[in-house]
């Protein structure tokens, strides 16, 4: 049975894209928080008209090798969360949004 509505309505998913680069550094930064339960990560491909920061290599191919974190939380522990993240690792060129979720559960 899906979620119940109290049991999402204050849930977000937070979403982090980075560089493969950054890939290790925030997984572990990820899974020291205690906040975070549990996370997913997959490796996408980014595009975009923005090639200023693109390699040759990148702009040919149209796209950039990417990793997307992806993590279910209550919506004040995404607010932690997300000032941890801008406080250590800024400069690294992180990518981010928060959206509600409407619905989520866990089917057995």
């Amino acid at each position: 049975m899906p979620g119940k509505e109290s049991d999402v309505e204050n849930k977000v998913l937070v979403s982090l894209v980075v560089a493969p680069s950054v890939e290790d550094a925030l997984a572990d930064w990820l899974l020291e928080c205690e906040d975070v339960k549990g996370f997913s990560s997959l490796r996408i491909n980014g595009h975009g008209a923005s090639t200023h920061s693109m390699t040759l290599a990148e702009q040919v191919a149209g796209r950039r090798a990417q990793v997307l974190f992806q993590i279910a939380m209550e919506r004040e522990e995404a607010v932690r969360l997300m000032e941890g993240v801008k406080r250590d690792f800024a400069g690294s060129g992180v990518h981010f949004w928060l959206a509600p979720l409407l619905d989520a559960g866990h089917l057995e």
